[in-house]
């Protein structure tokens, strides 16, 4: 390989088609004279084209075509011909500059033409690069060691790949692509690993495939199983007025069932009210609002929100699921799948809004630990009102999110702008992929041009888990059982019996 041209943050290699060099990978461009060095992908590849080259392809063609007999080459002058027209020019991104082994922060200079060495960097020196010096085990280069790897793929060659639970620890990350690319596999192996290491984990189910973790794939327990508590919204998923309180009811009527401003004034005095005499229930509330003095309208409105709060099975007088009784019983870390695949889009956004507000008001009051939060399919109730006041203070609640949906375009670019982590499956709409192009951290030619060509369970990896450094990984294959793959008609089809 040789260097062909420099522009701005883009060096143009020139490699050989023998040379297995493909979209994705690191090259490592080595300045023997200045003992430094250019860590640089590749994000696109083309034919080596010259007037002339074509002009000779033309002829060449052209006596093939016009001769009857076989050409008689004694200095294999074809061959070399043949190896000058498939030379590739290798478009590359400069991703950091290498100093004594180590990533430095010198890009802005020019490596020799001449005496500069070209080679590709495997998935262990990679790692060394991405993760300060550390090969595998712990790592301890920074104030705050990482010693929590994560499995979550492999690279070109086979090689396993690793991240750290760390560097998913107080981050907001998104995980997208189009279906059946394979989002939720990578989901679920992060899931867990850190389910493994004694975190505690929310997931937002809404197709119900997240129940698998409990189980692998030849019908035992897995490893986690203890460690999974599967609830659905009217099936142990169920609240008492008193230990919501007013503040996460309230948000719901407004969120999530748009409850009119003067309407939301007389809740509150009709709260207070049965509040101050201990009778706080719904058939309470209901029954209070057909008595209230106040105008019909407001009480129409009223009155139509209790009744949906009572269909919608989330409310009881009697026992009710306690958040922090669950983590108390469970010291080692629990996977808490809310399973909304049942349920209405009316209740989907009330489930969400009255579990969200109610784990920010137990994180404030310092009654549970940290948690992370996956929101799956998150494009069907992901909404600016309370989603992004999470996202902006989430460091400060202890609510460590992960968005994962197809549609990218239902994230707004506020929540874009603090992204720490991209896993960034296939797409192929040109929409889909202006939009990540725009928010991503790298160069958005780099994201168009390698996503658009990623295979089914290959993802671009992007932000502070792979230390800045854009990574393409086929992801690894969860050793849990894998629910909510897609039905299929013809490949099972037994007929039903009747």
């Amino acid at each position: 390989m040789r260097i062909i041209s420099k522009e701005r943050d883009e060096i143009i290699l020139l490699a050989l088609h023998s040379e297995e060099i493909g979209k994705g990978d690191y090259l490592l461009i080595e300045d023997v004279d200045s003992r430094r060095g250019l860590l640089v992908q590749v994000y696109d590849e083309e034919y080596h084209n010259t007037q002339s080259l074509l002009e000779d392809m033309i002829r060449d063609e052209v006596v093939n075509a016009a001769s009857k007999c076989n050409s008689y080459d004694p200095l294999e002058i074809g061959d070399i011909a043949r190896i000058v027209r498939d030379a590739r020019l290798l478009r590359c991104k400069i991703r950091a500059g290498v100093e004594d082994d180590r990533l430095g922060h010198a890009v802005s200079w020019l490596p020799s033409r001449v005496s500069s060495r070209i080679r590709r960097v495997d998935i262990l020196e990679l790692n060394s690069f991405m993760h300060g010096g550390g090969r595998e085990g712990m790592i301890t280069t920074t104030d705050n060691p990482k010693v929590h790897p994560i499995k979550i793929g492999y690279g070109k060659d086979g090689e396993s790949i690793t991240i750290y639970a760390e560097d998913l620890d107080g981050k907001l990350n998104l995980i997208t692509g189009k279906k059946g690319s394979g989002k939720s596999h990578l989901a679920k192996s992060i899931v867990k690993s850190l389910a493994e290491y004694g975190a505690y984990i929310f997931i937002l189910d809404l197709n119900n495939e997240y129940l698998g973790l409990a189980w692998r794939h030849d019908g035992g327990k897995s490893s986690i199983g203890d460690k999974v508590l599967f609830l659905e919204p009217g099936r142990g998923l169920r609240f008492t007025l008193d230990y919501l309180g007013k503040g996460p009811i309230a948000n719901m009527l407004k969120y999530a069932l748009d409850i009119p401003a003067a309407s939301l004034r007389e809740f509150f005095r009709i709260w207070d009210a049965l509040a101050s005499r201990n009778r706080l229930s719904i058939s309470s509330l209901i029954e209070s609002v057909a008595s209230w003095r106040s105008n019909e309208l407001v009480k129409d409105a009223l009155a139509s929100r209790l009744h949906m709060m009572l269909a919608s099975g989330l409310f009881t007088d009697g026992n009710s699921l306690r958040v922090e009784d669950i983590i108390r019983e469970r010291s080692n870390g629990a996977i808490v799948i809310i399973g909304m695949g049942k349920a209405t889009p009316v209740v989907r956004r009330m489930t969400v809004e009255l579990l969200l507000s109610k784990l920010v008001e137990l994180l404030e009051q310092g009654k549970i630990p940290p948690i992370f939060l996956f929101a799956e399919e998150a494009h069907l109730y992901l909404r600016d009102t309370y989603w992004e006041d999470i996202v902006t203070r989430m460091r400060h609640f202890g609510i460590f999110t992960t968005f994962i949906t197809n549609q990218p375009d239902a994230i707004s670019d506020s929540i874009y702008r603090q992204l720490d982590n991209i896993f960034l499956f296939n797409f192929t709409n040109e929409n889909d992929l202006e939009k990540i192009a725009r928010a991503s951290m790298v160069d958005a030619e780099s994201v168009k041009s390698i996503v658009r060509t990623l295979p089914v369970k290959h993802c671009m990896v992007i932000g502070s888990v792979v230390n800045n450094l854009p990574l393409v990984i086929m992801t690894a294959q969860p050793e849990v059982l894998m629910l909510g793959e897609t039905k299929r008609f013809f490949i099972n089809n037994k007929r039903i019996s009747t």
